[in-house]
């Protein structure tokens, strides 16, 4: 089905044309929603500290979760305090729930799980955003709010949005779901505050960002092996663009003898990821690394990567983010 759905959003398969009523719901739907709180049916909650919204307009992986993590290198450099909130897709949490270092992607989702188990930044996870926020300043010293997906949950107020783009499939066939991938449609990229293009060619007005690879780590982080170039190895990723990881280890030089491609954000089987490694070492993402912490074997290994965006964008981030956080404290002072 993965792979149908790839053909349809990003090749050109005719099947487009039969999704494409349901493209016309979604979009009535979508409109609808968006225009309540455009005319003031409805209202966004306002933070008393700045939000930053990292999120995307597709469907799909894109680069939200190593942006956040650059962002919170990026704001504790400059002595500012981020905590970060997400919906924990995936999982089922009643109410909402801080992650500690140790938290089980089974528990609070894969993503926040790898983003604490990072950065160790105050997060909390919970399907209304809103009150994962409340609960993040009520219960951590923090003066920004990252917000890892969002972008288009409007009830939550928002001071700087970031969109990502994949910059190799970029917006597929440019129909909404489920003919296309896209939540909304391209005039939204003209209200964000910057576009961020994961891996290029950047258009104008795009900011480029590379994924930089580190060394190899092993799954179990108990152990402290090292890894050694000679080995060859069964590449997994269930992320949004598996395709992106194989090509980069590939790149990197690594023996790959097979690549297996599973569905983003799934649960992993031991069973079956004992059987991949018996005669080859098993190299996974870092997303993926999370979720198999528990029954990882010594021949596991992830590729960590770090994301890197150039001065300018920094600079710009920071100026906005003075700004907001003036505004915010003139209000709080009744300036």
């Amino acid at each position: 089905m993965q792979q149908l759905i790839h053909r349809i959003w990003y090749q050109g398969h005719q099947a487009k044309w039969f999704l494409l009523p349901l493209s016309g719901l979604f979009w009535l739907i979508s409109t609808i929603r968006r225009a309540l709180f455009n005319y003031g049916f409805k209202h966004a909650q306002v933070l008393p500290v700045p939000v930053i919204v990292v999120g995307n307009i597709t469907a799909g992986g894109s680069g939200k979760t190593p942006t956040v993590i650059y962002l919170i290198e990026l704001l504790r450099q400059h002595g500012y305090k981020p905590g970060v909130i997400s919906r924990g897709y995936g999982v089922n949490i009643d109410g909402v729930a801080a992650v500690n270092i140790n938290a089980k992607a089974s528990d609070v989702g894969d993503e926040p799980a790898m983003i604490v188990a990072r950065t160790q930044v105050p997060m909390v996870v919970g399907s209304k955003r809103i009150a994962a926020a409340q609960t993040l300043l009520a219960d951590f010293d923090v003066d920004v709010i990252i917000s890892d997906d969002g972008l288009q949950h409007y009830a939550l107020g928002r001071d700087i949005e970031i969109a990502l783009v994949d910059g190799e499939r970029r917006y597929g066939n440019h129909c909404l779901l489920p003919a296309g991938p896209l939540r909304e449609g391209l005039w939204r990229l003209n209200s964000v505050d910057f576009v961020i293009n994961n891996g290029g060619p950047a258009l104008n007005g795009e900011v480029l960002m590379t994924l930089e690879p580190a060394a190899l780590c092993q799954v179990d982080s108990n152990l402290h092996d090292e890894f050694s170039q000679q080995h060859s190895v069964v590449a997994m990723a269930g992320i949004g663009n598996p395709q992106r990881f194989f090509n980069s280890i590939s790149q990197l030089g690594y023996k790959v003898v097979q690549t297996i491609e599973f569905t983003d954000h799934q649960a992993f089987d031991p069973k079956q990821l004992n059987e991949l490694s018996v005669q080859h070492s098993l190299l996974m993402t870092e997303k993926d690394a999370v979720k198999c912490r528990d029954f990882a074997q010594s021949n596991w290994w992830y590729l960590p990567v770090n994301a890197k965006l150039n001065s300018e964008f920094d600079h710009a981030m920071l100026s906005r983010l003075q700004q907001v956080a003036q505004t915010k404290k003139g209000l709080s002072h009744g300036i």
